[in-house]
């Protein structure tokens, strides 16, 4: 009696899989029944069942529980009952790597290769082969060399599988086998010719003129297995690749030959492979693409697909050649299948002219809705390249792709529609309005933090350009009143560049800036009070450096400026020019910085190494930089420590060393000016091992500090101490010349 499940029970789980709450203990409790007399077959057969499942399902079998079962079942070979003795052959390979002693049926499986019953020898060489380690693989050579050539086809088939897994643990005993295997390849069963073909190009992959060999036989002789064509015509590919040979190479004649074989699976293989081939004319890929546009009316779904999806890959370097395919192709928009029909649209994006842009587009949104996330980024990204061959047309696609924004969708999606809108923006400034009233519409219901940052980020960055600026505080500022503290950090930031670009704005920015600086987050507090401070100041240099490029010093030499400031009374102004540069320019706090880490750098970068090293009268006059590491702290950043380097005795330079110091070291970088040896400029190693100078002072209470640790003892004021590192440090400079 056949049960027919419905909706109810698939909800209460009686339709569910049955093996699905397993125990393993419970599991091998009923493994007890192998050792019962008589044998069970139907019952045993369950049980085998379970632990195959268990085993598939990734289930811990310890070494003494699974050899117990093991030995439990080999009993089961007393019976027989043919779909219970091939269950065992199957269960003998799932445990061969974790039981023990597994080798003890050995000579039952031996029996059963060279007996009569045909239906047990293919299954008992495979799990015979299975268990086999070299040094019993000579003991059973003779068996294997007769099941190759056997007449029964699964006999011969499962010799020549067994033989190729045992490749990799003996090439050397089953290479012996290549005449065996040749003479299986003229079998006429079309699965024993594949599988020894693989065999024989196993056995010779490694050997470039032996498989121009065999491809030479093979494509001459001809086969009768499409599978084995199949392989071939891989085998060529490959060989064409490897050697670089033109297109007048007999292997290509062989692969184009192919495109005319009967069997359809052949000629895909052969219309791919030209496809796939790196240095392929649009001349020499029409053959294949014409095969392929016979395909795609194939009653057939899975070449409809293999034709649509190959085509799709040729669009990409070659639309010009799948011009010829548009018609066919806008058949297979309505396919039922939606992928095929996906494929078929994005294709049709690619090899599309202006004129079919309008009608395209009303075909994808009949069925967009209908299809995954990730065939709808495949459409957005072909609608992206779309946009950049016909900048016309974008408004059309801008409007579909705000669309689809209102849809459902993950986060992938998302930014890829994001991305898609951004990308035409930037590259065509009559649809920046546009793309702009889009998106603000869009942060309005994002639940997407990554997007909305980016987003306010482009708005601070194109809006204040725009002819009506003001249209978009709103939208800014409503994220400041409705979201997370990322995005009204990020929201606060995008509102002072509007006030720093419109003096018009600037009033009401204000106004909203002193309304973000009674926030509940100290990061957006923190924004708010630095740019009103700035903006107050209407100053058009301060808002170019403090809030277009950000800061371009370092924070540790900032912080420590700022402390020395505070401890030395004086009326002048602190000046930021005493803060030594950073080597990378802080464009943006932390939230805003990951949001566009992939985004444009900023218009006005902040100053390069060449720049920072140029500002060194000493290497003014040494050229444009060749290459340089990045800083790294010998000491803590608030150390006032000089490190003075010295080369090792090892090499003599054959000028002096320049040593650039500063009264306070934590404030600046130490640099050192070294001359290339004029006999050899074009590789010098050296070590240099660095020197801590220090002055002892005494301090308020008397008491000195030494650098050699608590309890030393105390030198006399002004003494002058030197001392290495604790932890030895070693710079190996390696220096090429510039030619």
């Amino acid at each position: 009696m056949i049960k027919k499940f419905d909706k109810k029970d698939e909800e209460s789980g009686s339709g569910s899989n049955p093996f699905q709450h397993l125990e393993k203990s419970a599991v091998l409790q009923e493994a007890r029944i192998f050792n019962e007399t008589p044998i069970n077959p139907r019952r045993c057969l369950h049980i085998l069942t379970k632990i195959i499942y268990l085993l598939n399902q990734g289930e811990h079998f310890g070494t003494t529980e699974a050899t117990e079962a093991f030995f439990a079942m080999t009993r089961l070979f007393q019976s027989n009952d043919q779909t219970l003795r091939r269950m065992c052959y199957l269960t003998i390979k799932e445990m061969a790597n974790i039981s023990e002693d597994v080798i003890i049926v050995t000579s039952s499986l031996t029996k059963d290769m060279t007996g009569k019953e045909d239906v047990y020898r293919g299954p008992a060489i495979r799990a015979l082969c299975r268990i086999t380690d070299t040094t019993m693989l000579q003991a059973i050579e003779r068996y294997m060399k007769q099941a190759i050539v056997d007449k029964v086809p699964s006999v011969s088939s499962s010799a020549l599988v067994s033989s190729l897994h045992m490749v990799k643990m003996s090439y050397d005993v089953v290479k012996r086998w290549v005449n065996e295997a040749q003479e299986a390849a003229s079998s006429d069963n079309i699965m024993v010719q594949y599988h020894a073909l693989g065999l024989l190009y196993h056995l010779r992959k490694n050997d470039r003129l032996a498989v121009s060999k065999m491809l030479n036989k093979f494509t001459k002789s001809g086969l009768k297995s499409p599978f084995a064509y199949c392989m071939l015509i891989r085998i060529a590919s490959k060989l064409l690749e490897e050697t670089e040979a033109g297109h007048d190479s007999p292997l290509f004649d062989f692969i184009e030959s192919c495109l005319r074989n009967k069997h359809e699976m052949v000629v895909y293989e052969a219309a791919s492979a030209i496809v796939h081939m790196p240095s392929c004319t649009a001349r020499e890929l029409a053959p294949a693409v014409s095969v392929l546009q016979l395909f795609c009316s194939s009653p057939k779904a899975s070449l409809r697909y293999a034709a649509v999806r190959t085509l799709n890959k040729v669009a990409m370097k070659h639309p010009s050649a799948v011009t010829a395919c548009n018609l066919d192709l806008e058949n297979l928009i309505t396919d039922s299948n939606r992928s095929i029909a996906t494929l078929a649209i994005t294709t049709l994006l690619k090899t599309g002219s202006e004129s079919s842009v309008d009608r395209l587009m009303k075909q994808i949104s009949s069925f967009v809705s209908e299809i995954s996330d990730e065939f709808k980024v495949v459409v957005v990204q072909a609608i992206s390249a779309l946009c950049q061959k016909y900048p016309r047309k974008h408004s059309v696609m801008m409007n579909f792709l705000s669309n689809m924004l209102r849809d459902d969708g993950g986060f992938e999606y998302k930014r890829a529609i994001v991305d898609c809108i951004i990308s035409i923006i930037e590259e065509n400034p009559e649809s920046k309005e546009t793309g702009l009233a889009h998106l603000c519409e869009f942060i309005e219901d994002c639940e997407h933090t990554v997007l909305a940052t980016k987003i306010l980020h482009l708005l601070g960055k194109e809006g204040p350009r725009t002819p009506s600026p003001s249209k978009y505080i709103r939208f800014i500022f409503n994220r400041v009143v409705l979201e997370s503290e990322a995005v009204r950090a990020a929201a606060v930031s995008a509102l002072a560049k509007f006030g720093a670009q419109n003096d018009d704005l600037l009033p009401s920015v204000l106004v909203l800036m002193q309304r973000c600086m009674m926030d509940s987050d100290d990061e957006v507090r923190d924004r708010a009070t630095f740019y009103m401070n700035v903006l107050q100041q209407k100053q058009k240099a301060l808002n170019a450096g403090y809030i277009f490029n950000g800061l371009s010093v370092s924070v540790p030499g900032l912080e420590k400026s700022l402390h020395q400031y505070t401890l030395e009374p004086t009326e002048k102004p602190f000046d930021m020019k005493s803060v030594p540069l950073a080597n990378t320019p802080i464009t943006e706090q932390k939230t805003e910085f990951a949001a566009v880490a992939t985004s444009k750098l900023p218009e006005k970068p902040g100053p390069t190494r060449q720049d920072i090293y140029q500002a060194i009268p000493e290497f003014q006059g040494l050229g444009p930089l060749f290459k340089t590491s990045e800083a790294v702290q010998l000491t803590e950043a608030e150390t006032e420590f000089m490190v003075q380097m010295e080369p090792s005795e090892a090499y003599e330079f054959s000028t002096r060393s320049l040593l650039l110091t500063c009264p306070t070291a934590s404030l600046a970088s130490c640099y050192s000016l070294v001359r290339l040896p004029e006999d050899d400029p074009t590789a010098v190693s050296c070590t240099f091992s660095c020197t801590l100078k220090y002055l002892m002072e005494d301090v308020g209470d008397g008491s000195r500090p030494h650098p050699e640790g608590v309890g030393a003892h105390s030198p006399q004021p002004g003494t002058r101490w030197e001392n290495d590192f604790e932890k030895e440090e070693t710079f190996a400079l390696a220096l090429r010349q510039k030619r």
